[in-house]
């Protein structure tokens, strides 16, 4: 697994350094970001790109997302 600490960072930058992130992910292996808001717009762009995610929002205020490879369409 592979983290990401986007903390703190301003608008705009979580996204860029996500998106590079992403695009170099090995085909079987999940990014972790921790991020101090949940990035909607983040989750379009995943989907449009083949990409799934999974939220957790933690009681301390921090979203950790899992981002992988989606499964192939049965």
């Amino acid at each position: 697994m592979i983290h990401l600490d986007m903390r703190g960072l301003p608008p705009c930058e979580p996204f860029e350094r996500i998106l590079a992130a992403v695009d170099a992910l090995p085909p079987a292996e999940t990014l972790e970001v921790l991020i101090h808001r949940e990035p909607f717009p983040l989750y379009a762009w995943l989907a449009e790109h083949g990409f799934a995610h999974h939220t957790q929002a933690e009681e301390s205020g921090v979203f950790r997302i899992h981002i992988h490879p989606a499964p192939p369409a049965a």
